[in-house]
């Protein structure tokens, strides 16, 4: 009897355990997505903290020395050299960030409404990524025999009889920097703006005819309000790129011009680790603050 009873009692306590065990789904979602966490954390989050960590410490010639010096910061904001590079980064910045969002978006305007087939856009698309297969460094280069004393832009300027001697500016100079970073980080504005115009709407355009606006009507108040979500995109990623490059402005310049990357470099070369450490954290905060500028200005959601 007790072995029946027993039995008859089993099922009734399974429900039980079982619902026990089971997890709220919102505890679900944690556990999935804590190998993200992980991943990100040791990856992404640890090395940003060594960063900050590192820029507090002491050091000399001889080596680096754990402590909690505020130095390393009122040496980097207190120095009208560092104020100096920022504004040059920052107007190299602008520079490039405006002459890649108009050529980036004219480009990806075309691609996306002037193309009929798909297939032909996207290997139009494809041509435009060809010299990404190769290194940004090759690619930077390359301007050198083009824009030099003897390259082949002042050899026919002068073989027309435009110029009567070589243009000097033209290489080894903040022209040839914005050249080459525009260059580099077009494509970078192509790819998210040409992603938002082919989710247009093409009725949009027929309904604002209808209506009578124009052409320039219709770009103005149609396709830019739509395509702002891919120029913030873009944006971001330009930025974040040229504020960090220091290899693009070091060889076009000729060593004649500075960015707070550069600046960092040469600090790491010559075993200034602490320096170069509060250099990260100050630029870091400040593309952090660049970049939630422009998240409040343009809401990325609506393509994302």
């Amino acid at each position: 009897m007790a072995t029946i009873a027993s039995e008859q009692t089993d099922p009734a306590s399974q429900p039980t355990r079982s619902r026990a065990l089971r997890l709220s789904p919102s505890a679900i979602s944690y556990l999935q997505a804590t190998p993200l966490f992980v991943i990100l954390g040791f990856f992404f989050l640890l090395p940003i903290a060594m960063i900050g960590i590192v820029s507090f410490w002491d050091y000399d010639f001889a080596g680096l020395y754990p402590d909690f010096l505020t130095m390393n910061y009122t040496d980097t904001l207190g120095s009208w050299v560092t104020w100096k590079t920022y504004l040059n980064t920052l107007k190299f910045t602008a520079i490039v960030w405006l002459l890649t969002l108009v050529i980036g978006f004219w480009v990806a305007y075309f691609l996306a409404f002037h193309i009929r087939k798909t297939s032909t856009q996207m290997i139009l698309f494809l041509v435009c990524t060809v010299p990404f297969m190769t290194s940004n460094i090759i690619r930077m280069i390359s301007w050198i025999p083009v824009l030099g004393r003897n390259g082949l832009v002042n050899s026919s300027l002068i073989k027309m009889g435009i110029i009567p001697q070589p243009i000097e500016w033209l290489l080894y100079s903040d022209f040839a920097v914005v050249l080459a970073m525009v260059h580099l980080y077009t494509l970078f504005m192509v790819t998210p703006i040409f992603n938002t115009l082919m989710r247009i709407d093409r009725s949009l355009f027929e309904a604002a005819r209808d209506a009578g606006a124009s052409g320039w009507q219709v770009l103005w108040n149609v396709v830019i309000p739509l395509a702002k979500p891919g120029m913030a995109i873009g944006t971001i990623f330009v930025v974040t790129l040229v504020m960090a490059d220091f290899s693009t402005v070091q060889v076009m310049s000729g060593g004649q011009s500075a960015s707070v990357a550069l600046m960092m470099k040469n600090q790491m070369s010559l075993l200034q680790y602490p320096a170069a450490a509060a250099n990260a954290v100050v630029l870091l905060a400040v593309v952090l603050l660049m970049v939630a500028a422009i998240l409040r200005v343009v809401d990325i959601r609506k393509e994302l």
